[in-house]
């Protein structure tokens, strides 16, 4: 009987202690799971200034700007570490997709769109559990579109997935009511950043500008240390050698106007480099009254032998107009390009060099590589200039119409608005045919009439183009490469092979914002260990 009793007594205790332990668990997994659900999820935030957003049903525009401001905040590291797996593959694999494949697959894009707008807008004092749900749909889309790119069709299974991301949208429409306020900050935040970047564009042409118009600080030292030692010397030492080649036309001349020192010396160091004869070479510059001085200087130290050098000033060419230095100065134009009078100076060669019959002008942003003497036998078929054609790549901003305003009848009744555009840089000039056809006289024609109306953009080329039409032979190209100071694409087998190379551009090479693998060509025409440029900090 004990025993029976101990039995039944046995049986008791289990009968009372089970509901005891039932309640137990579910107590405790009652308890894990509410702290499952408010667990604090770091990774869900309210949007900018706290606001909590979400709501109606938005407009494809709405979405697109969705996910272009979505792009540009830092998403939630899980989210952006898988984005980030699938953009590098996917759209290679979409684009090899049948047409109904793909639009099932940007249609899954566009939910995953909206499920991150929904998470990077949604309050961390939102549903959890909805935040969680869409986690998770974000997550099978993203799979689906991995498995479904290339496909020729989608499964059953990535559908029901699409439905219930559709289910989970559904519920963020109607939990966050008030999208209008989302789409609206999303426009503010597109609109302000298109703004900024309008800012950043027009800060960078401004200081590119300046950089472009300002002499850096180791060129301004050179001319001032030149302009000191020239004013130094007796005036008898201030004189080139004379020689008889100055004026006879046997001889090779080239003319450069220029106001800068170094440009000057890199282009006349690199010309007697690649010459075949420089004994025959006669090099004339031209430059302002103040840079006369440091230009004097620098050719008498650094004499260009076996040539000839000779260096006027353009107060010297007593028959200019009295107000020709000022005279190209415009209204809202303040590039020294567009303004210089040198570069108007190439208008009236045949009257600086009254003696010569050819001459040939050469811009200071060039590097010589090849003898040009064979330029001076050019056949020019009775025509005045030998230069470059722009135009062969058949681009339409290489034609005339695309400088001169061709509204105007003086223009369109006289010129072709598809005519070729020539290159100045590189320019052999029949000066006897100048002479005899009066072009500096049809240039001043034309001067006048653009001061009376805007005729063509700023600058000496668009007037050029006027004064030389049908009045010029092209050039084979490999004469002149142009485009080193504004294209880097430039290859360098056609780099090599010319005979001439031109910085034009805004880029020159003795400037810290030239373009870097094209420096070296210029580089190399300038002894860094000169005296001048040692004291004055001018360094490769």
């Amino acid at each position: 009987m004990r025993a029976a009793c101990g039995a039944g007594g046995g049986a008791g205790r289990k009968e009372v202690t089970a509901p005891w332990m039932w309640l137990l668990l579910i107590a405790t997994a009652c308890g894990f799971v509410f702290l499952l659900l408010n667990l604090p999820d770091h990774r869900s935030r309210s949007g900018p200034g706290g606001e909590q957003t979400g709501g109606a049903h938005l407009s494809a525009k709405d979405k697109l700007q969705i996910g272009d401001v979505t792009k540009l905040n830092v998403l939630p590291e899980e989210i952006e570490g898988q984005a980030d797996e699938i953009a590098a593959e996917e759209d290679e694999r979409i684009s090899r997709s049948p047409p109904s494949t793909k639009e099932k697959i940007w249609m899954m894009q566009d939910q995953l769109i909206m499920a991150r707008a929904y998470l990077q807008f949604a309050s961390s004092h939102g549903s959890a559990h909805l935040i969680r749900e869409l986690k998770m749909r974000m997550k099978e889309i993203e799979r689906a579109i991995s498995h479904s790119s290339g496909a020729s069709r989608l499964s059953g299974s990535v559908l029901q997935k699409m439905k219930a991301m559709e289910l989970a949208l559904s519920k963020a429409q109607r939990a966050y009511p008030h999208c209008s306020h989302m789409s609206s900050k999303l426009r503010a935040m597109i609109y302000n950043s298109e703004e900024l970047v309008r800012a950043h564009q027009s800060e960078s042409s401004f200081l590119e500008q300046v950089a472009v118009r300002t002499l850096p600080k180791g060129h301004h030292c050179l001319a001032m240390r030149l302009t000191s030692e020239y004013f130094s010397l007796d005036p008898k030492e201030r004189e080139f050698p004379k020689r008889f080649s100055m004026l006879m036309d046997d001889f090779h001349h080239y003319a450069i106007f220029s106001d800068n020192v170094l440009a000057s010396a890199v282009v006349i160091n690199s010309t007697i480099a690649a010459s075949k004869d420089p004994k025959r070479i006669v090099f004339h510059i031209v430059t302002d009254s103040l840079s006369f001085p440091a230009m004097t200087m620098w050719f008498l130290a650094n004499p260009p032998s076996p040539a000839t050098i000779h260096i006027k000033s353009l107060d010297e060419l007593k028959w200019l107009p009295a107000d020709f230095s000022s005279r190209f100065k415009q209204k809202g134009i303040r590039d020294p390009r567009y303004t210089s009078a040198l570069n108007h100076l190439r208008f009236y060669l045949p009257e600086v060099f009254p003696s010569l019959s050819k001459v040939l002008l050469l811009d200071h942003d060039v590097v010589v590589q090849k003898d040009l003497s064979r330029l001076w036998g050019l056949d020019m078929k009775g025509k005045v200039n030998g230069a470059l054609e722009t135009c062969s790549s058949g681009k339409g901003y290489d034609q005339l119409d695309n400088l001169v305003n061709f509204s105007d009848p003086s223009i369109i009744n006289k010129f072709d608005a598809k005519a070729c555009i020539f290159a100045f840089g590189v320019n052999i000039f029949d000066l006897k045919e100048w002479r005899s056809k009066g072009l500096s006289a049809t240039y001043d024609k034309w001067f006048q009439a653009g001061k009376r109306r805007r005729l063509w953009k700023a600058g000496s080329l668009p007037v050029g183009q006027l004064v030389f039409y049908n009045h010029t032979v092209p050039l084979d190209h490999r004469w002149h490469v142009l485009g080193l100071g504004r294209n880097s694409n430039t290859r360098r087998d056609e780099i090599e092979s010319a005979a001439v190379i031109h910085y034009s551009g805004n880029l020159k090479p003795w400037l810290e914002i030239s373009i870097p693998k094209y420096r070296d060509y210029w580089n190399r025409y300038l002894n860094y260990d000169n005296t001048y440029l040692q004291q004055c900090n001018i360094h490769r």
